[in-house]
């Protein structure tokens, strides 16, 4: 756009257009030229290709909810470098939320939990357990509450077939295939109580 652009003034003389005087303060000027062609490049971007080079890129998809946002992540000899929005996908574009954003911290931050934690009843300290062993007790509980809480019917004698001894609530963290599976295991096993963190 050219800011020599001349306009007419009342007496028919010929001087610079409104824009163009605009033009000339200090922040209009460049307010104008945002967004427009090399200027919109910032440094960090054009820094972007030597950021990336030499990694390995994966396509993959968000785990967060059920939206299923393409991602892209940058890995070298195995390591987790970064993890950014594919622009190919149709359905986020390369655009992601503030938790797809950040979801590189589900591997990387420094607070997570790498072993199972457990209490005993009327305990004061936890004690690290072996994921197997854990896995069984988990198991062991929820078929003993199963049996002992089984109703076949309900206070007005209708057949329920159910158990209202446990619930499960899914994290935003599950992927859809496994919020299936668990639908289908907890449906199995006759509980009623069943929900996801991603729709509350």
């Amino acid at each position: 756009m050219s800011s020599n652009r001349q306009e007419p003034d009342a007496g028919g003389s010929s001087r610079p257009g409104a824009f163009a005087r605009l033009r000339r303060l200090p922040l209009v000027g460049r307010a104008a030229d945002w967004g427009l062609g090399p200027s919109a490049v910032s440094k960090q971007t054009r820094g972007a290709g030597a950021r990336i080079a030499g990694l390995k890129v994966t396509e993959s998809v968000c785990p967060y909810c059920a939206v299923g946002c393409g991602q892209l992540v940058y890995t070298r000899d195995g390591e987790l470098v970064d993890i950014e929005g594919n622009p190919r996908s149709p359905i986020n574009q390369g655009t992601l939320c503030p938790k797809g954003q950040a979801s590189r911290q589900l591997i990387q931050q420094p607070g997570r939990l790498t072993k199972v934690l457990y209490r005993r009843p009327y305990g004061t300290e936890w004690e690290e357990l072996e994921l197997e062993r854990a896995m069984d007790m988990i198991a062991d509980r929820v078929v003993a509450a199963r049996d002992e809480h089984w109703q076949e019917t309900n206070a007005e004698g209708w057949r329920v077939d159910r158990t209202l001894a446990f619930a499960h609530l899914g994290g935003a963290t599950l992927d859809n295939e496994e919020n299936y599976l668990i639908k289908k295991l907890f449906t199995a096993l006759g509980a009623v109580q069943i929900e996801n963190q991603a729709r509350i």
